[in-house]
């Protein structure tokens, strides 16, 4: 993609009035807009890294054996009625021109299982798990730290059905071990936390939580096995020796919430009456669970973790774009023909061909939107090219056709 094609406006600036890094970087270097307390528009640039989240997220997902689908955001009063969920506070209301009610999902438990309820007659029918990646809604009355609580923000919900606990215990654990390899391929470290189930069960949960000072969460753990515990459910403190392996101290730090699985059990079959026959013939209630991550939320959260003074640190497979080539003076042709043979091999690449833009403005910008991989063409590599990796030493002058392998190896690794 050229840069004179694709729109991409960094701005010189910091913004005002905001304190995360995550709010600070997106917004300088054109991944978003902030339109209002906890509302952002993704351009361009930030819908290329959600969709990277996204094709992470589907591909382990989808390796677990989940079907993805896409429910409504406009969800009729009489659902949330079922599960007593009409008058929780974060619930957005609207009322159409007929004066029917609706509420804004901030989850989908309610549409979802009068769907199942036609369609499971009989234990064959079970497990099944269904997912989706769209648009929430929740009435924050605390929006803050750019993409970390919104009002309005992306997530992947995932929900699944069982014939019993013991087949919902099994698949529970394999989400965990999904989202694992999800946050590992995005880089960001994650601990598994007990935390409390909200509205939504009375057994304790798990989130997945990424440790840094921008987070909101408080959390207990210790470094020497995987004990963790969100603060409003701990039975530890700072400092206590670890309940789970005695050799170490329990230290505190706050999180960023990324990811989270609930066991649902029936609370939700019940309201929809979704049940099933069993190889007996008798009815029985579905078991339920849910499993949700925040790919926008995931992305303020790499940006928390991964920038330096000069832009963000992009992971591999988050970036918006595997290579920026940059042309500098005397080096246009040789850009140009960079470009064509990265594009006739299929290699993702963002061209910065701006005849207006000094070099140093070039290479600021280039910090700034912060892909993994430099390659910049100029007079003084003559018929060659120069390959950087962010935070490396440039390799020594090389071909078009050799940067191409060292792209492909470096992705590799």
């Amino acid at each position: 993609m050229r840069f004179t094609q694709f729109f991409i406006r960094t701005q010189k600036e910091w913004p005002r009035d905001e304190e995360s890094a995550n709010a600070k970087f997106l917004h300088r270097g054109g991944f978003v807009e902030k339109i209002g307390a906890g509302i952002h528009a993704f351009l361009p640039l930030g819908l290329r890294v959600l969709d990277k989240i996204n094709r992470v997220i589907r591909e382990e997902m989808n390796a677990i054996g989940a079907s993805e689908l896409l429910l409504p955001a406009l969800i009729p009063k009489k659902y949330w009625e079922a599960t007593d969920r009409w008058n929780v506070p974060i619930l957005y209301k609207s009322t159409d021109s007929s004066g029917q009610e609706y509420g804004l999902g901030f989850t989908h438990e309610e549409v979802l299982t009068p769907i199942l309820k036609r369609r499971i007659q009989s234990f064959r029918d079970l497990p099944t798990a269904l997912y989706q990646i769209q648009t929430k809604f929740r009435d924050e009355p605390r929006a803050r730290f750019g993409l970390i609580r919104g009002k309005e923000f992306t997530m992947k919900d995932l929900y699944s059905f069982h014939a019993d606990a013991k087949d919902l215990e099994r698949f529970y654990w394999t989400v965990a071990d999904a989202y694992k390899k999800i946050f590992s391929r995005l880089e960001l470290p994650v601990r598994v936390v007990e935390a409390a189930g909200g509205d939504f069960t009375k057994e304790y949960t798990h989130e997945f939580q990424v440790l840094v000072p921008a987070g909101e969460d408080t959390i207990f753990y210790c470094e020497a096995c995987d004990f963790a515990q969100n603060k409003e459910i701990a039975n530890v403190a700072a400092l206590d020796t670890c309940p789970k392996c005695a050799r170490a101290k329990i230290k505190e730090s706050n999180g960023i919430e990324v990811g989270n699985i609930f066991r649902l059990g029936t609370k939700f079959s019940e309201a929809a009456n979704l049940v099933y026959k069993d190889s007996a013939g008798k009815e029985q209630l579905v078991v339920m669970g849910s499993y949700g991550i925040g790919p926008s939320r995931a992305m303020g959260a790499i940006v928390e973790l991964n920038h330096d003074d000069a832009g963000i640190r992009w992971p591999k497979e988050a970036a918006p774009f595997r290579i920026h080539l940059i042309a500098l003076p005397g080096g246009e042709k040789q850009a140009d023909a960079a470009y064509k043979y990265f594009a006739e091999q299929g290699v993702d690449v963002l061209y910065d061909d701006r005849n207006d833009a000094t070099p140093g403005e070039k290479l600021t910008d280039a910090d700034l939107i912060g892909i993994p991989v430099r390659i910049i063409a100029s007079t003084r590599t003559a018929n060659m090219v120069e390959v950087t990796m962010r935070d490396e030493k440039p390799f020594p002058f090389q071909s078009i056709e050799a940067a191409v392998l060292a792209v492909q190896r470096y992705y590799a690794r």
